[in-house]
């Protein structure tokens, strides 16, 4: 197991939800918030106990009593699609709008301007179905009118997100150092050389294996503090860049590449997951919640860097400018897509969508960060992912079915909730085997650009970086705003092994079943479309 390696991350929605998400029958109807059989229920009310003499009426009671639950089932499903039908109508226009036609027109382009407008609306038509026929290798698929739209969020106030994390901001400075790249601050220390300010890091207690690590900070922190008389600074720094996502998608090789740069520098754990789970309290999905990772305790994760910029700044003479060009870096994987505790912590909203995200703290606490995201084909992605993450009985026909039951799911939820409520869904993201809602990269996305400016992101693609090493990481120096390397230093960064490839024994399944590989490429082909021109990227459609 590499160190810093979350091999959790596919259980953790599953005990963060308060309810499961249970496969319900066809006809049933609510009774004290449970669901109840209608046809079985209306059974039993006709089964009194007679005499010898009401047999026969009885016998012609339940079989009337079935017939009339027959009646019930058809009018049921004839009030959902004149409902659906009527849904059409209500749905705005919008310039984001794409129709799904039987000629496969092609939507027309959008300018940047249309696209970034308040007033957008993405829409993303399903072309896979309602109802799909998995028995045969053919995916038999109704057709649908109905468009699902993304409409822009809401952004939460400032003032609601101190309210919700009052601490945080507390700690957290508006203004840094100039002269720094990175968000660097002085806090006071009121320590003493003997003090350990690392014995209470949640991270240390959970995390043995850095205990090393923070057995060297504590002797060397005194060295690094600015004294001034009897008082003491502590040069405190929070990341000049993220690597948010998303996981089997190549960020590990990334992160490893990155690392080797001499002007960067990484979180002593490579991936905290802070900001979606630790500051909750979520350390190992089969141990509940614990008491929530402080802010400090993620900022002593940036201390060795601190380090080193705090000597840059000392070595600095009088004539000199303060400078430094080290830049912190942080490669959580989750960053970008899991909210999956907020439906433990946040109200709920009218429409069951968060209140709040991530990237929501995230700007409030550093709106001028860099953002770097590496994505691959989605269908390949999954089942990478499944491969990963499952230990047990893994065959490709293992991972067909599981692919059936996720989209069922998926599609079950979206029959009565928006796209974005059931892409944030802690319950439904918990019930479905496989984790099918990490594909929809236009979601995500769209709703980091809702917060983000474009130019603060970088949108890698693996089989780009994979394909040709020196240009992608080039572009990510350039992103990053690096200084140039030595033609040896430039040689160990590209020649550094792949890292985090499939193992083995995953391998040796082969790939995954044709109908499996049409089926999820029916269903991620739209959010693909709407990926493609969010990025003005046809590459991004995968279709080669």
């Amino acid at each position: 197991m590499r160190p810093g390696t979350d091999h959790t991350e596919n259980k953790f929605a599953s005990f963060t939800c308060n309810r499961g998400y249970p496969k319900l029958p066809r006809l049933f109807y609510e009774a004290e918030n449970q669901p109840v059989k209608l046809l079985a229920t209306l059974e039993v009310k006709a089964e009194r106990r007679f005499g010898w003499s009401g047999y026969i009426f009885a016998w012609k009671a339940k079989h009337g009593t079935l017939f009339l639950g027959v009646i019930i089932l058809c009018v049921v499903m004839a009030s959902y699609i004149l409902t659906r039908d009527q849904q059409k109508f209500l749905l705005t226009p919008s310039p984001f709008q794409y129709s799904a036609t039987s000629n496969n027109e092609e939507s027309p382009e959008l300018d940047s301007a249309e696209i970034e407008s308040d007033t957008d609306r993405l829409s993303l038509p399903f072309n896979w179905l309602e109802r799909i026929s998995y028995a045969s290798p053919e995916i038999i698929a109704e057709t649908s009118d109905s468009k699902l739209q993304l409409k822009p969020r809401r952004l939460p106030e400032r003032e609601d997100l101190i309210k919700q994390e009052a601490h945080i901001f507390s700690v957290i400075p508006q203004n840094f150092l100039q002269n720094v790249k990175n968000h660097c601050w002085y806090t006071r220390y009121t320590g003493t050389a003997s003090t350990d300010p690392y014995k209470k890091n949640a991270y240390f207690l959970h995390t043995k294996h850095f205990q090393a690590i923070f057995d060297y900070l504590k002797k060397v922190i005194w060295k690094h503090l600015q004294h001034h008389g009897d008082k003491h600074y502590r040069l405190r720094c929070l990341p000049y860049f993220y690597i948010i996502g998303q996981p089997k998608c190549g960020t590990t090789d990334l992160y490893n590449r990155l690392r080797l740069h001499p002007e960067v520098s990484f979180s002593i754990v490579k991936e905290p997951h802070w900001w979606t789970r630790k500051r909750f309290g979520i350390i190992q999905p089969w141990n509940g919640f614990h008491d929530r990772y402080l802010i400090e305790d993620y900022l002593d994760l940036f201390d060795l860097a601190a380090h080193q910029i705090q000597s840059q700044i000392t070595n600095s003479s009088a004539e000199q400018l303060i400078k430094s060009n080290m830049i912190i870096g942080e490669a959580s994987a989750s960053t970008m897509w899991d909210n999956n505790a907020w439906q433990n912590f946040y109200h709920r909203s009218v429409n069951g969508e968060p209140p709040y995200l991530i990237q929501d703290f995230l700007h409030a606490v550093l709106p001028a960060v860099k953002l770097i995201a590496m994505l691959r084909d989605p269908v390949e992605r999954l089942y990478s992912d499944y491969l990963y993450f499952i230990s047990a009985n893994k065959s490709v026909e293992d991972f067909h079915e599981k692919v059936k039951d996720s989209l069922q799911i998926f599609d079950g939820c979206l029959m009565h909730s928006s796209l974005r409520s059931c892409v944030y869904n802690c319950t439904v993201n918990s019930a479905m085997p496989v984790r099918l809602q990490i594909g929809l990269y236009a979601v995500f996305l769209w709703d980091w650009y809702a917060v983000y400016n474009k130019k603060q992101f970088l949108i890698l693609q693996l089989e780009e970086h994979a394909a040709n090493l020196k240009k992608s990481m080039q572009r990510v120096f350039e992103f990053l705003s690096l200084g140039n390397l030595t033609e040896r230093q430039e040689a160990a960064i590209i020649n550094n092994p792949a890292s985090n490839t499939r193992r083995p024994k995953d391998k040796s399944l082969g790939p995954m079943l044709p109908e499996t590989r049409r089926i999820l490429e029916d269903f991620y082909r739209p959010f693909n479309e709407k990926l493609a021109l969010l990025l003005n990227d046809d590459s991004f459609l995968w279709e080669k």
